[in-house]
């Protein structure tokens, strides 16, 4: 195999592990190529060349989030990961880990984490990479890394749910909730939802945004009925979708531009968080981005005008 057809067989791989270390599509895919062009004008030819991929990509991820820190600081209102329909990366032996890892909320729970204990617990957690390979990947030693990833673990477990449901109570429990959002149906809305549900959305300070959020069941249910109703009326669309491994959907416009991005976490076969990606940077790696704020206005003036 020439480099660049090694390249493309591991890129998957590689995107995966930048994208879980820095939260971002858009960041992830540069990592890549920056690993790319390193790789293409090394002189010699590594050993192994997903080792060598790997620990490159990890720590250009690592310099960039170290940097990507100070803007997320300064972020206006709640900062969320870009949004991601499917992991291009696959391994049936840790289907489960990888599943995990990509979540919302893991991946909220990831920024608790200095740069190098994440790239640390991804690689040594998430995708089984011997302490070794690890320790290479950061330049640290084999200690060092163990204790980092020690550390790591107690803050990922201090943060998770006590109970995760498995693929198929989820996909039901978000068919029901879909059902009872399209038809408007508050009672229905209102049992899926825990007590102290949280509605919260990202909007970058540059899309609308319902304060700063909606909690409590008899709330986010009203809430949602009242949103979509006036959002279809105008040609708007809510297309079920998984969104980081969980379930979600896509809000589309009239001529099927992206307005926003929901995901949903469950628990105890309820809905915990629903989670809002509406901030119009985080969406266009997704395909072409909606006005926001002209649908809002347009479903507004929809809704006053019902009698």
């Amino acid at each position: 195999m020439t480099r660049a057809e090694e390249f493309q067989e591991l890129r998957p791989l590689l995107f995966s592990i930048a994208y879980r270390i820095l939260g971002s599509v858009s960041e992830a895919e540069d990592a890549v190529q920056e690993t790319w062009l390193r790789y293409e004008a090394s002189p010699t030819l590594p050993t192994s060349t997903k080792a060598f991929l790997s620990a490159t990509v990890s720590r250009i991820a690592i310099d960039v989030l170290r940097s990507a820190r100070v803007r997320r600081e300064e972020y206006t209102g709640q900062w969320f990961p870009e949004p991601l329909l499917a992991d291009p990366y696959e391994d049936p032996e840790r289907s489960a880990e990888l599943a995990d890892s990509v979540s919302m909320a893991a991946l909220l729970l990831l920024e608790r984490l200095s740069p190098l204990e994440r790239a640390v617990f991804v690689l040594r957690e998430v995708f089984g990479f011997g302490f070794g390979e690890v320790a290479s990947a950061v330049g640290r030693s084999e200690a060092a890394c163990r204790q980092l990833v020690v550390r790591a673990r107690r803050h990922m477990d201090a943060g998770r749910a006590r109970f995760e449901a498995d693929r198929r109570e989820r996909a039901e429990l978000a068919e029901r909730f879909f059902g009872a959002f399209r038809e408007g149906d508050v009672d229905g809305l209102r049992k899926l939802l825990a007590a102290d549900v949280q509605m919260i959305g990202d909007s970058g300070g540059k899309a609308p945004l319902w304060g700063r959020g909606v909690f409590g069941a008899e709330n986010v249910a009203r809430t949602l009925a009242a949103i979509l109703a006036p959002f279809v009326r105008i040609g708007g669309v809510v297309e079920p979708h998984e969104v980081n491994g969980q379930p979600g959907a896509i809000f589309r416009d009239r001529d099927g531009n992206i307005v926003n991005i929901l995901a949903l976490d469950t628990l105890d076969g309820q809905i915990q968080t629903i989670r809002a990606v509406i901030n119009p940077d985080k969406l266009r790696h997704l395909g072409p981005v909606a006005d926001a704020w002209a649908v809002v206005r347009e479903a507004s003036q929809e809704r006053r005008a019902q009698p």
